[in-house]
């Protein structure tokens, strides 16, 4: 009998060292600040039929957009539906003109309403097919929502002064900024829009689509901004967003003040990052590996382009606005588990935390409505109920809690496998933590001794399309869901 006590006391024993050892502890030093943040959360919409005013969910897609009350949102109406994205898709003759704003007017128009009160970021990424040099013209749908993967076609401009580039984007931005244009035979389109457009990003993924060199695009992007600065001097233009940040010469050409003609000025750049998972047939309990080792790769680019910046162009902001997961090509379907939209949302919490610490100014989650052949993967809507998921929910808890302007103090956190981040924030509404938890298994969480009782928020996957949770706790011992994304307030 007494040695079955012994052996049991043992097990026992075994049983507390090892919750020990898998538990996270958190210390924070709230008298060390690290950095102050200057970064905020934020997101893109891209242009295409799901949010059109006639989708099922385009209500509820703008609702969420509005309730999200975001700051630089990024509004992108891009190529792969010309109708929507291009404004003149015939190049004038002797005696007509082709310019027809309407599939581009009614959602310019809805983005426009939702984000009133901000400074969105417009970007009519897609230039006409037929100002490249083709061997043929560009052909493309005569249904709107019909898609053209391949329109942008040719690597070089058919008009090497750049007089019909810069024609084309200076009606354009005149169209939605100074109520019309004069076309180019003289005749005046009145549109009686008079948007303030804060900022406009200068095309998009110009080293993907087109393939354009960094010489011709530093060319095209001063033509560009030349012109619209002529017409809205208060506008800030952002260059650059490019897909691939794998060639630091893109950066060191474009940021060197030399490459580009005296006057234009050098403000903003942006870029993108997506994880991928290494192979097809892999499964969610791989994605938690490889999606955040992609991210930590991303991040060690983005501190070495952040050296860049600050050695040629140090005023120049950074704005890095498609952050997600792509798990197949756009035109690929299939099935997407249940909790793929948390680790998604926990991985962009994670980049989120990493670039505040690194200084970003912007950090845009990629993207609001994406569904079957259009990049279901990276949707912060569910695309068949209009529901936000879990990914929208990640976003909006980061920026109510979190922004610009916020203490960032010495914190640590040690656990096993160190699935779990940490962050300790003095934010203007006092004191709080940032949890996230990278892998699918529940983590037990010791936080500092000084935090008795509190509230936490928590997205994670309980909660799937529902707001964040809100409980309260006493203690400092939690619990974290798999893959949850938390803020701890103190009371």
């Amino acid at each position: 009998m007494k040695r079955l006590f012994i052996v049991a006391g043992a097990l026992a024993l075994m049983q507390l060292s090892s919750a020990q050892t898998d538990t996270n502890k958190v210390t924070i030093n709230w008298n060390h600040t690290i950095t102050v943040s200057k970064t905020t959360p934020t997101l893109q919409l891209v242009e295409n039929p799901m949010v059109r005013p006639g989708s099922p969910i385009h209500k509820n897609t703008f609702k969420a957009l509005k309730e999200l009350d975001a700051d630089y949102v990024r509004y992108v109406p891009w190529f792969p539906y010309p109708k929507m994205a291009v404004a003149e898709l015939q190049p004038p003759t002797s005696n007509k003109t082709f310019w027809d704003f309407t599939y581009l007017d009614s959602t310019m128009a809805a983005f426009m309403e939702a984000t009133k009160g901000h400074s969105p970021v417009i970007n009519f990424s897609t230039t006409p097919a037929w100002m490249w040099a083709t061997a043929k013209p560009v052909k493309y749908p005569d249904d709107p929502y019909g898609l053209c993967w391949d329109y942008n076609q040719g690597k070089e401009l058919r008009d090497t002064t750049m007089k019909e580039l810069t024609g084309y984007f200076s009606r354009l931005f005149s169209w939605y900024t100074k109520g019309g244009f004069t076309d180019e035979l003289g005749v005046y389109h009145k549109s009686g829009h008079h948007y303030n457009i804060a900022y406009w990003e200068v095309l998009n993924e110009p080293d993907l689509e087109h393939h354009i060199p960094v010489q011709l695009y530093t060319k095209m992007y001063d033509a560009i901004v030349g012109e619209l600065k002529k017409i809205s001097p208060q506008t800030k233009f952002i260059g650059l967003s490019l897909a691939h940040v794998r060639d630091p010469a893109y950066f060191e050409y474009f940021l060197n003040p030399k490459n580009h003609k005296p006057g234009i000025p050098l403000e903003g750049i942006s870029y993108h990052h997506y994880s991928r998972p290494s192979f097809p047939q892999q499964t969610i309990d791989a994605y938690q590996y490889t999606f955040f080792e992609s991210a930590e790769s991303f991040l060690d680019k983005v501190r070495y382009i952040e050296n860049i910046r600050k050695r040629l162009a140090p005023q120049v902001f950074t704005h890095i606005n498609e952050i997600g997961v792509i798990l197949r090509s756009a035109r690929e379907s299939g099935p997407i588990h249940e909790d793929y939209w948390n680790l998604a949302g926990a991985m962009y919490a994670y980049i989120f935390l990493e670039l505040t610490k690194i200084g970003i100014d912007v950090a845009g989650e990629s993207q609001l409505v994406g569904y079957p052949t259009q990049f279901p993967d990276v949707s912060m809507m569910n695309w068949e109920n209009g529901n936000p998921n879990a990914r929208y929910w990640v976003l909006r808890l980061l920026k109510e809690n979190f922004g610009a302007g916020d203490l960032l103090v010495n914190t640590t956190c040690k656990g096993k496998g160190g699935y779990v981040a940490a962050q300790g924030i003095k934010t203007k509404q006092g004191q709080k933590i940032l949890l996230i938890n990278k892998h699918n298994t529940a983590a037990a969480v010791l936080l500092p001794a000084t935090v008795n009782n509190g509230i936490i928020r928590q997205v994670d996957v309980n909660t799937r399309e529902n707001p964040p949770a809100l409980t309260t706790f006493t203690g400092n011992m939690i619990t974290l869901q798999p893959f949850s994304v938390a803020v701890v307030e103190m009371k």
